[in-house]
């Protein structure tokens, strides 16, 4: 059973950086694609960055040169290094992974930034 568990959001002023973490379970992520996706209110849910099995990467053009997607063989974990963070965004954001046609989600973890 695949298992994706995010952390570190937080409220963080404009111009700030969060580093989000998701710990993951039941699969080995070098094997897969991982993204992070983000949903703020009102709003689809969005790619933001991902990480494929071969290492190669992938960003929104609205967070490149900002965010940093990374992984940590030893810990099965998948990381979201933001820097620079503006108003927009703002949003729950979420790991996930596509593993034999279905796709796993995390439960999200809620970015804040004020202005």
């Amino acid at each position: 059973q695949v298992q994706l568990a995010e952390s570190g959001g937080d409220l963080v002023q404009t111009g700030g950086s969060l580093r989000l973490s998701c710990a993951v379970s039941g699969i080995i992520f070098r094997g897969y694609t991982m993204g992070w996706y983000r949903q703020a209110p009102g709003e689809q849910r969005e790619l933001v960055a991902e990480i494929t099995s071969g290492g190669g990467t992938n960003y929104a053009d609205s967070v490149k040169g900002r965010f940093t997607i990374s992984g940590d063989d030893a810990k099965n974990t998948v990381y979201l290094q933001m820097n620079s963070l503006k108003p927009e965004d703002t949003a729950v954001y979420y790991c996930s992974t596509l593993r034999r046609k279905v796709r796993y989600w995390g439960q999200g973890t809620q970015v804040t930034v004020s202005s």
